[in-house]
């Protein structure tokens, strides 16, 4: 069988493999999306089969938040006492934004591209508010510009997945920038 399947893709079309790589994402994160809607909280196990088809489903593995990190997200997203800010965006935002629009908690995170954007309006998973903020250069660090004026007045929990050990100082402007927003005790995963 293994050989089989070997010759077949060696006798497709780059372009029309691609094609049904991304069919077969597509249905599998259409499926495991409904599994998860269900019970996010059926989903906080690390290796869980639910969280890989989901990675894989959003077909970003490479930049994707992994499983592990996926799962700590949806379990604080279950408890979160506030609002929810992620300093990156993605996967994680369409997951932690369902779970924020069932216990109507507001979800902050910077806008990543129209992608995200459709499977939000695809999900009805109004929660998320979208910030389309550059990075900014504070000296020391670069970190993203919020629009604080409209931002809640305390964040119990920060999603930091986003910024990149490539950015200048990296995730330490979180803490700088978000400080007064923070609230005490506040879970910061990254």
């Amino acid at each position: 069988m293994n050989r089989l399947l070997s010759n077949a893709k060696s006798l497709l079309p780059w372009r029309v493999r691609n094609f049904i790589r991304e069919v077969h994402r597509y249905f599998v994160f259409r499926q495991a999306m409904r599994r998860f809607l269900k019970s996010p909280e059926s989903s906080i196990q690390p290796e869980n089969p639910l969280i890989k088809d989901l990675v894989y489903g959003w077909g970003n593995e490479s930049s994707s938040a992994q499983d592990g990190y996926l799962a700590g997200c949806i379990e604080h997203a279950l408890t979160a006492d506030g609002p929810i800010l992620e300093c990156g965006s993605g996967l994680s935002t369409i997951l932690v934004g369902a779970i924020a629009k069932a216990r109507g908690i507001d979800h902050w995170a910077p806008e990543w591209d129209a992608k995200l954007q459709q499977y939000l309006s695809k999900y009805q998973i109004s929660s998320v508010t979208l910030c389309a903020r550059p990075l900014r250069d504070y000296g020391d660090f670069s970190c993203y510009d919020p629009p604080l004026e409209s931002m809640p007045e305390s964040f119990p929990l920060v999603l930091c997945g986003g910024l990149a050990s490539s950015t200048k100082g990296s995730r330490f402007g979180l803490i700088t920038v978000m400080r007064a927003r923070l609230k005490p005790g506040c879970i910061i995963l990254h």
